[in-house]
């Protein structure tokens, strides 16, 4: 495991596209899918991380409390099935299935929307407003394995309250810290470890 922060992509950035198979469904999700929400929650996860184990629950809460709302949520997985078969299609499936998951959960195989995301670690959060340019990417709350401070998602919930309300998020923003995400031999994006 190597401790890893998020890249913290520049804010107003356009919500790149992606077109990835949803685990329990295997049907195709895209950027399309979330045409006309308010905002989109875009969420690079995994199932081995012990970052994203510590704070799993409150992963499932969220798609819960904003499941009646207009936030689109996904949630992504980008790693090296092949070194971390804990990642791989049917391992994401029994995650989606034990945590109950509300939204859709897809994989990257490619790794390629990782990269169009910049996404360096797991979890990595980006919040994207109605007209999908990012206005938050950063930690879910100030909790990590070990550190004894409250799994509550005050900070995601925070940008994802404001958005909901119309209202301008405070752009100073706190990264999220991870397990890297396993990239492929020789598949490492330039600004990975930069």
């Amino acid at each position: 495991m190597v401790l890893t922060a998020s890249t913290m992509l520049p804010l107003g950035s356009k919500a790149p596209d992606f077109h990835l198979p949803e685990v329990q469904s295997n049907q195709i999700v895209s950027l399309d899918t979330f045409a006309g929400k308010q905002g989109l929650l875009v969420m690079f996860i995994c199932n081995h991380c012990p970052f994203v184990k510590h704070i799993k629950g409150e992963l499932a809460k969220i798609g819960q409390d904003y499941g009646n709302s207009n936030l689109g949520i996904v949630a992504i997985s980008a790693n090296d099935a092949a070194k971390y078969p804990d990642d791989d299609f049917e391992h994401l499936q029994e995650m989606a299935q034990q945590l109950e998951l509300t939204y859709p959960l897809c994989y990257d195989e490619s790794q390629e929307t990782a990269k169009a995301y910049t996404a360096a670690c797991t979890p990595d959060f980006f919040l994207f407003d109605a007209n999908q340019q990012l206005v938050y990417r950063g930690q879910l709350d100030d909790s990590r394995p070990g550190n004894n401070e409250p799994v509550n998602g005050k900070d995601l919930r925070s940008a994802i309250d404001a958005i909901l309300a119309s209202q301008t998020i405070n752009p100073e923003q706190k990264p999220s810290i991870g397990c890297n995400i396993k990239w492929k031999p020789g598949n490492e994006p330039d600004y990975y470890g930069a």
